[in-house]
């Protein structure tokens, strides 16, 4: 028997590269930027030395430079992909730090200087819940009608108490503030979040899903915590190891299973892990790239005949196999 799920085809959770697909009828590439930006939590507004578990430098690509232009960061992220997929749309993924943290003039030059380039069919822009003033959000949902414009909160945890712990400077209810003004403006949300992070129990990640299904999310990436080397909680680490948690490869995909199945069907996942350079990272050290990491949980689940939003009430319809 083949087994169909709610959003359209037999793998166990809403998985990214389909929602895509079937979107834009292509295959879609996000290609990151980096043009200089900072943080609340790291020039003194909010707060100095930026999150604990932060160190940017771990998912910038190589090529991504704040001395260089915009338009050069897009032609080098293209020239590695198009003699293979020339027929792909590209997104600019405004990816290092809070990219919505500057003046309104100054945010429109640079998405404006992504959204000329000919192959660039939209922005997903990276930023923190508190950096969203109203005449960005609509600036940005008057950019809709031509472009595909996406937001992406790092959201990291709906634990108040934790996002004091990780200096992120800003609440789970400005977040929640957040998501719900760029909903009522039809722009889609994206977001992130951390599992693993100090002091948080089992119970605790497990609420983070049924917090977040309760929002009109597009799309979630999950990621386990990376203690990396230049981050506070990379040092912290190397100094008392036994004072924190971290998670076996077993342990983790349970734990996304479980998490999984009290995520609402309705918000699409994009990742289930993530990769930091092997030269940063101390720990988790898996050995695994994400692909091989995301296998692992759809073959555990369809192994234990569960998926996303199952503990929800979702449904799955079962076909006879051709």
């Amino acid at each position: 028997m083949t087994v169909i799920y709610p959003w359209g085809n037999n793998n166990p959770f809403n998985d990214y590269s389909s929602f895509l697909k079937n979107k834009f009828h292509r295959r879609v590439q996000k290609l990151s930027l980096n043009v200089g930006f900072t943080c609340p939590n790291r020039d003194g507004t909010k707060g100095r030395g930026g999150c604990t578990f932060c160190n940017n430098n771990s998912f910038n690509p190589d090529y991504c430079e704040p001395d260089i232009s915009i338009t050069d960061q897009l032609n080098k992220g293209i020239s590695f992909f198009d003699e293979r997929y020339p027929d792909q749309y590209y997104l600019a993924y405004f990816q290092a730090y809070t990219n919505t943290y500057g003046p309104l003039d100054q945010l429109k030059r640079l998405y404006e200087e992504a959204l000329s380039h000919p192959k660039i069919y939209g922005l997903v822009i990276g930023t923190r819940p508190d950096c969203l003033p109203d005449e960005l959000i609509e600036w940005l949902s008057s950019l809709q009608s031509k472009h595909y414009i996406v937001v992406e909160l790092g959201i990291e945890s709906t634990d108040e108490e934790t996002l004091v712990k990780v200096n992120r400077g800003h609440t789970f209810e400005e977040t929640r503030d957040a998501i719900l003004r760029l909903n009522q403006a039809s722009i889609p949300v994206g977001s992130h979040l951390i599992l693993g992070l100090p002091g948080e129990t089992t119970q605790m990640m497990l609420e983070h899903a049924e917090r977040l299904s309760s929002l009109p999310l597009g799309y979630l990436k999950i990621h386990q915590l990376q203690y990396v080397r230049g981050s506070a909680l990379g040092h912290q680490y190397l100094n008392n190891p036994e004072e924190f948690r971290v998670f076996d490869v077993d342990e983790y995909v349970d734990l996304v299973i479980a998490f999984l199945e009290r995520l609402s069907p309705r918000i699409v996942v994009e990742r289930l892990a993530s990769q930091a350079p092997y030269h940063l990272l101390i720990a988790p050290k898996w050995g695994l790239k994400n692909f091989q990491l995301t296998e692992l949980v759809k073959k555990r689940m369809k192994e234990r005949n569960t998926w996303q939003g199952k503990l929800l009430g979702v449904c799955a319809a079962e076909y006879p196999t051709k």
